[in-house]
């Protein structure tokens, strides 16, 4: 008689266990269910249809193979796109990570107002995309923006700015850079607070400089935030589309196609033109460009952080 509660003891802790382990697999099914339905399943989707000469106005579909990613190679538009694309990222992952950097360096040393500085700074991250995008607009207009009045104040001659097939891509990627701005000060403020002040305190007594503490303590271990950082604004500037769409809403990709990007050539196909066999297999080129460059920057940019 005594052996059976302590056998019942001694399977209670693996009953529960067991019990939390299928708790939480049961609470983790729920948001993979959905991920696998909103992200997977279109994947998949897009894949077959990109097969296909699909076009929603024809009755048959007929399969067509990998026609459609021939057809890739020969594209000057995707061409042109692609490499859009690669400049808006090449340009705005660098200068928000830099800015955002140096922003929150700054707004660390201040201690007046520093809510308020931190409220302005990310009051262009919550506004909408396409209200920030039309005020841009008006500011860089080469009739009657206040960039280019104050130019002429300054004796200096105007620009054309959105209309110019060499400026508009930049001056694009600028509005794109201030509006995440905020988001990457937030970010890097976090990263900062996380290091202890103590690595701080041994630098100074071993008579480290401020630059010095930067190189070998800041940036090492603000790592973490600057993959993440790297990595979310890769997948963003690759899937580019809301701001380029909204600056030159009557003439999308702007002068000589010298704004468009991969997501905006997409739009077009699918449903300007409704090729949507073709549109479908450049979202399938681009899935793989964005993994394959997620996975290589997740591979060579993170290190190992050790805290001690």
């Amino acid at each position: 008689m005594t052996t059976i509660p302590s056998i019942a003891r001694l399977r209670r802790p693996g009953s529960l266990r067991r019990r939390q382990t299928i708790t939480a697999y049961t609470f983790l099914a729920v948001p993979l269910v959905f991920f696998l339905i909103v992200r997977f399943l279109p994947t998949f989707t897009a894949l077959r249809l990109s097969l296909f000469d699909w076009n929603i106005l024809k009755e048959v579909q007929p399969y067509v193979g990998f026609a459609n990613y021939d057809k890739l190679l020969h594209d000057g538009v995707f061409g042109r796109a692609l490499v859009n694309t690669a400049l808006y990222t090449i340009i705005g992952v660098p200068a928000q990570i830099v800015l955002g950097l140096a922003t929150a360096l700054l707004l660390g040393k201040i201690r007046k107002l520093q809510g308020l500085f931190r409220a302005l700074y990310f009051a262009p991250y919550v506004t909408p995309i396409v209200a920030s995008a039309w005020v841009w607009q008006w500011l860089f207009s080469p009739q009657f923006g206040p960039v280019n009045t104050l130019l002429v104040w300054l004796h200096l001659p105007p620009q054309p700015f959105l209309t110019s097939p060499s400026q508009a891509l930049a001056t694009t990627a600028a509005l794109v850079v201030w509006q995440n701005l905020g988001f990457q000060v937030v970010l890097f403020l976090a990263g900062l607070a996380a290091i202890p002040r103590t690595y701080y305190e041994a630098a100074e007594i071993d008579g480290a400089s401020g630059s010095q503490a930067f190189w070998k303590i800041t940036l090492p271990l603000l790592n973490p935030t600057i993959v993440f950082s790297v990595v979310t604004g890769t997948i963003s500037y690759l899937q580019l589309f809301t701001q380029v769409v909204n600056l030159n809403f009557t003439d999308q990709g702007g002068p000589l196609s010298s704004t468009m990007t991969v997501a905006l050539y997409i739009y077009q196909l699918a449903f300007g033109r409704f090729q949507t066999g073709y549109a479908s297999a450049i979202t399938v080129v681009l899935f793989v460009i964005i993994l394959a460059i997620t996975l290589l920057q997740l591979r060579f940019l993170t290190r190992r952080v050790d805290y001690g």
